[in-house]
């Protein structure tokens, strides 16, 4: 079984789940999740979670994200991107500079309105399935956080806006195109979409399903799956020693001298440490406790 993160590049017209269900053949195993969903015609990075690798799905999940969009002014759709149906369009009577101060002042928190389209669940049934079915539901505005918004490029007449966004985890880049048209009165929907970086995972890095088939293939589709602790470059890592290493792989609360870490680092309260046994193999992350002066595992990968 493998174990690890692929970076896969998610190309038009599939969903995240048909990315899963695909690898699955593809590798020869059922243990593969993934980190937060793509829509079907958005395209870009997804990493993929396998084997004991699904246990950080939800820690990659929570990682903020860069996208690059195309945003297009003066239509509004029910779906707020242009696969939807048009409700309205309006002329695009807003010059260059009028376009740039309006999306700036999305920089930084606002309050966004999940859209209906999406897979958000309010009594247990999905918002794009009653939107489906012609319902309509008040939903709650969620704080998300836009770190950078760049324009790359606008198009001489304005109406296509290029935008590169990075953006706190959950949140809808069709609703903020849809927000800002809103606020340059015009409207806007979102036309392409593409994630270029998921934490560490670069677009550039990203492999296609046909690729991955072909390392299956050769042989070689090992050298293409991150280790689990790779992406966990942040925390300090530390070895047991030989007699600590039963107490590691059980998930045991282990002594501050049962572990080594180098250059004399010390532990800090509350600190979180990778923490490999008395050979070098990554079994888990612990939590220092610098009263006890003891370590108590957060997360087990073995």
């Amino acid at each position: 079984m493998y174990n690890g993160i692929i970076n896969i590049y998610k190309e038009a017209g599939y969903t995240s789940h048909d990315v899963v269900a695909k690898l699955r053949g593809i590798l020869g195993q059922k243990k593969i999740g993934h980190t937060g969903t793509l829509d079907p015609e958005a395209v870009g990075v997804l990493p993929v979670c396998l084997g004991k690798g699904t246990k950080v799905c939800e820690l990659l999940t929570d990682k903020d994200k860069v996208y690059e969009t195309v945003m297009r002014l003066g239509v509004v759709t029910d779906t707020q991107d242009m696969t939807g149906n048009i409700l309205r369009e309006s002329p695009v009577c807003v010059n260059r500079n009028e376009i740039e101060e309006v999306i700036q002042s999305f920089k930084g928190e606002y309050a966004q309105i999940p859209p209906m389209y999406s897979a958000l669940k309010i009594n247990g049934k999905k918002l794009y399935e009653l939107a489906r079915e012609g319902k309509t539901v008040e939903r709650q505005p969620r704080i998300v956080h836009i770190f950078e918004l760049d324009i790359l490029d606008i198009d001489p007449e304005g109406a296509h806006v290029h935008m590169r966004v990075h953006c706190s985890k959950g949140t809808y880049i069709r609703t903020l195109c849809h927000d800002i048209g809103e606020k340059l009165g015009c409207g806007a929907a979102m036309e392409t979409l593409m994630r270029v970086r998921v934490a560490g995972f670069e677009i550039n890095q990203a492999l296609t399903l046909a690729q991955v088939e072909k390392l299956v293939g050769e042989g070689n589709v090992e050298q293409a799956i991150w280790p689990i602790d790779s992406i966990f470059p942040m925390w300090p890592m530390g070895r047991t020693d030989a007699q600590a290493d039963r107490l590691l792989y059980n998930g045991n609360m282990l002594l501050r001298e049962n572990v080594r870490f180098e250059d004399g680092l010390e532990p800090k309260k509350g600190g979180k440490y990778r923490i490999y046994d008395s050979h070098g193999k990554f079994c888990a992350i612990y939590v220092y406790n610098d009263r006890s002066k003891t370590f108590k595992n957060e997360k087990m990968f073995v």
